[in-house]
């Protein structure tokens, strides 16, 4: 780390502008991918002499990061360079031939979570598939992730492929953009023309450095790198009406509970199941995506102590466990208000919520997944960096 540290987007500029030189350039991106500046990459593209930017496309909550989740986003136009933005969220998920078109090369610059259910995999992913048939080069400036040696979690079934459970990784995969794409070539590419920029003074930390770029929420309530290590615990609540996991507090995916929990009782059946990495502290707030807003939540705190030895789906399915045992199936998965088919999806198989509902142990639960992630941990390992 230290004043070494460089993203990827300054290492392509500073050490591959041979990788553009006489290229036209598209840019999958969003504002969230800064310099150490805070310039963003698309910026230093468009200023940067011989570089040629044709395209912007962006993911979800589009190239702006303003919009919601799952909310679709149009096609559009920088008002000042009048070059087109492509939505990745709309018509299409993935860039078209006619977007290539006018493109030679397409880099890809998304701060992501190393989450499964996040869908900058999805968009990075989608993005690599469309270039190598048009038989395109892809460049991915590289960013560090929250949890980059941490996966955990079941890989994804074929059978619950989707939007948010794309490939076969576990919900948090532990690899940087850049790793994520190798990965995705040898598994399922090999024609793919791809050269990763590179990070520079990183050592898979999952500690901000003083020198990182200053952070810029990558989706609306992704509002902290402290945010972002915690999601993967809670991203289940988004299917599961009758929990709040505080999207409309100042710490969404850090505090959860429901209009009828106890924080305290909640706080300490969670500390004494003694999860590695994470602590839990009552935490009393207001509002509730479901309810009117100002609803009082006597809730819990969930804190990363120590995210190299976090295992955020096991901390999920310990959250459920407990809410289970001290409030009962029903109130937890209310019929009326639970998406089973979109935990399942957000899980990437439905054993999880069965497991669940059949009253099986975290432990247990875990454990079923061992031996797809011996495997995962295999081909990984292949394609890490750093």
């Amino acid at each position: 780390m230290g004043v070494g540290f460089q993203p990827g987007i300054e290492t392509l500029l500073a050490d591959h502008g041979d990788w553009l030189a006489g290229r036209r350039i598209g840019l999958v991106s969003h504002l969230a991918a800064v310099d150490r500046d805070g310039v963003t990459s698309a910026e230093r593209l468009w200023h940067a002499p011989g570089v040629r930017l044709k395209a912007l496309f962006g993911p979800e909550h589009g190239f702006a990061g303003a919009a919601g989740a799952g909310v679709e986003c149009a096609d559009a136009r920088h008002p000042l360079w009048r070059i087109p933005i492509h939505s990745l969220y709309g018509a299409t998920r993935a860039p078209t031939p006619a977007m290539l078109a006018e493109i030679d090369t397409l880099v890809v610059d998304l701060q992501d979570l190393g989450c499964r259910c996040y869908t900058y995999i999805a968009t990075l992913c989608g993005a690599l598939e469309a270039a190598a048939a048009a038989g395109r080069q892809v460049i991915v400036a590289d960013r560090p992730i929250p949890l980059p040696r941490v996966f955990d979690g079941p890989v994804t079934e074929p059978a619950f492929r989707s939007f948010v459970a794309c490939v076969a990784v576990p919900l948090s995969y532990g690899m940087t953009p850049g790793e994520t794409a190798l990965w995705f070539q040898r598994r399922h590419l090999p024609e793919l023309k791809l050269r990763v920029a590179k990070l520079r003074g990183y050592r898979r930390a999952a500690a901000r450095g003083a020198h990182w770029p200053p952070w810029r929420r990558p989706s609306p309530a992704i509002v902290s790198w402290s945010a972002a290590q915690a999601y993967p615990a809670l991203v289940a609540f988004e299917a599961l009406g009758a929990l709040d996991h505080g999207r409309k507090t100042v710490r969404p995916f850090s505090v959860f509970g429901a209009v009828w929990t106890k924080g305290a009782t909640l706080a300490r059946r969670l500390s004494a199941a003694g999860l590695p990495g994470v602590e839990f502290r009552p935490c009393r707030y207001a509002s509730h995506p479901g309810y009117a807003d100002n609803v009082a939540i006597d809730g819990v705190r969930l804190r990363v102590t120590r995210p190299h030895e976090f295992r955020p789906a096991l901390t999920a399915v310990s959250i459920l466990h407990t809410l289970q045992e001290l409030y009962g199936i029903e109130r937890v998965w209310e019929p009326s208000r639970s998406r089973p088919e979109f935990f399942d999806k957000l899980f990437g198989s439905d054993t999880v919520r069965k497991a669940l509902l059949a009253g099986d142990t975290p432990t247990a639960i875990a454990a079923s997944w061992t031996p797809a992630l011996r495997n995962f941990a295999e081909e990984r390992g292949r394609c890490l960096i750093y």
